[in-house]
């Protein structure tokens, strides 16, 4: 077998999260970083298929604080990386018409508030309409909003914590695959890739929809499914703003941003299977758009091209909480994986939460415990009701 490198750590997968943790490693003074990313060009994955969208308004702390800890980071990006982020803070608003909904919605501010977080606010129906007016709103009875919630440019923020992370001293190999993880009586001691093998007692999967698969070449049955995301973008529309919200209909989950000179509309589908399926289904186009206009009826008026719509992969765990940290039965594997469709929000938390795993053990973001690959085994499972 050739030597073809070593390294303190390697990185599986270039992709928003993987040039993350690399970012954050360099920055802390870990320098001998190499990432392996298997396309020519990195974002071919979940990144550059991301409606980008970043948000506090989560049902939990954990995910909350993840969040005030990456949103700033956003608003900061070009200070730190040397390159922009595309942060628009034009927020998130959630829109009611049901009581169970306001009921959940007043739950959800009141662990915000808990943890810290200041700009996010419940509405009544006249609010909701203040900041949605083309929506229709003769049955809203209430919402929330967070004004630093908003959207991000996910190719500009790996592209962004990557060249920075060179910049730092790592080095990115493409068009590189690994075919093999290797192990001995230590815990992992290498990568296999057909340019040959990379030494290394610390890798990190970053693999996104495929990390169940990379987490198989060293023996361990990682739970994260890909599950099909698409989304369909509008022509040019001047009906709504371009200062809009993200815009959610908790009855049916239907949910629009403005994107260019139109709008990027989103929805998941519940008869949806898992699978590696990237090709655009053009059936979803009446699905989306007849839950669409039933809440902005002007969309009505908007044209949309199937032709332009795309689709992308979630990497869905059982409770819908990523996989963070060390795996015990193999020492020196890290993960960083499933993020069930908030791996691009929380990049910037999940790089800084995995490098400081690497090189001290522990983080103060968060208590990462509790996201850690054991509570498969141990039932300990979390649950998120945010996810959109």
């Amino acid at each position: 077998m050739t030597y073809v490198n070593s390294a303190d750590v390697v990185i599986i997968g270039g992709g928003i999260v993987g040039s993350s943790v690399a970012f954050h490693l360099t920055q802390a003074g870990c320098r001998d970083v190499v990432v392996l990313e298997r396309e020519t060009h990195q974002g071919k994955g979940s990144t550059g298929k991301s409606m980008g969208g970043v948000r506090a308004q989560f049902s939990t702390p954990i995910n909350i604080r993840m969040s005030m800890y990456s949103i700033p980071a956003f608003k900061e990006f070009e200070e730190i990386t040397g390159n922009p982020s595309g942060y628009r803070a034009q927020g998130y608003l959630f829109v009611a018409t049901e009581e169970k909904h306001m009921a959940y919605l007043r739950a959800n501010h009141a662990c915000q508030v808990e943890q810290g977080l200041k700009t996010a606010e419940l509405l009544g129906p006249g609010d909701v309409r203040k900041y949605a007016p083309e929506i229709r709103s003769d049955d809203v009875i209430g919402g929330s909003f967070c004004s630093t919630d908003g959207f991000v440019d996910p190719y500009s923020v790996m592209n962004g914590f990557m060249a920075a992370a060179i910049n730092g001293g790592a080095r990115l190999m493409r068009d590189t695959e690994v075919t093999g993880i290797d192990t001995d009586s230590g815990g992992v001691w290498g990568v296999r890739t057909p340019q040959g093998f990379i030494a290394s007692r610390t890798v990190v999967n970053a693999a996104g929809a495929w990390a169940g698969l990379v987490a198989k070449l060293a023996g361990i049955d990682l739970p994260v499914e890909p599950l099909r995301r698409m989304l369909v973008p509008t022509e040019p529309f001047d009906k709504v703003s371009h200062g809009s919200p993200m815009v959610v209909d908790m009855s049916t989950g239907f949910h629009y941003r403005p994107e260019g000179l139109g709008l990027l509309l989103a929805w998941n589908d519940p008869e949806e299977t898992p699978g590696f399926k990237t090709n655009f289904d053009p059936a979803f186009v009446e699905k989306i758009l007849t839950r669409g206009v039933a809440r902005l009826p002007v969309l009505e008026e908007a044209e949309v091209n199937p032709r332009r719509a795309w689709a992308g992969l979630y990497e869905m765990t059982p409770d819908h909480y990523p996989v963070i940290g060390p795996v015990k039965e193999v020492p020196g594997l890290f993960l960083a994986n499933g993020f069930s469709g908030h791996g691009v929000m929380h990049s910037p938390a999940t790089g800084r939460i995995v490098a400081d795993l690497i090189l001290k053990g522990s983080s103060d973001v968060v208590d990462a415990k509790p996201l850690g690959f054991q509570r498969f085994a141990s039932g300990e499972l979390l649950h998120e009701t945010a996810v959109l």
